[in-house]
């Protein structure tokens, strides 16, 4: 190998390293400002549930209103009650149809011998 393809092969391995610890650098940058932005979330969610859990304590030891006093039903009356449905089923329609078997002798003469 010529001393000018070394020379190539290192400078490239060198700036690859660069590029490289830039590219770290910028990704710690970006983590450190993600995490301060989460603290900042954590922060105002956390305030947030301490205000809800303090009104719910609240609301837990005050008295409820009084209930409304119950009507007393009215007394049931004749005309109040569901109409009687009386079910008349229709006669049975009866169907006969005469048909031939085949079976009655046969031989035409009509009568028994």
């Amino acid at each position: 190998m010529h001393k000018f393809h070394v020379t190539v092969v290192a400078l490239l391995f060198a700036a690859a390293a660069v590029l490289g610890a830039v590219a770290v650098s910028h990704t710690t940058g970006l983590g450190s400002a993600a995490r301060q932005a989460n603290d900042a979330a954590f922060a105002s969610r956390t305030k947030q549930l301490t205000a809800y859990a303090a009104k719910l304590r609240q609301e837990l030891h005050a008295q409820p209103p009084a209930l409304p006093k119950v009507p007393k039903p009215a007394a049931a009356t004749a005309s109040a009650q569901a109409p009687r449905i009386v079910y008349q089923q229709p006669p049975p329609v009866v169907v006969t149809i005469h048909k031939h078997h085949g079976d009655d002798g046969g031989d035409g003469g009509g009568g028994d011998d």
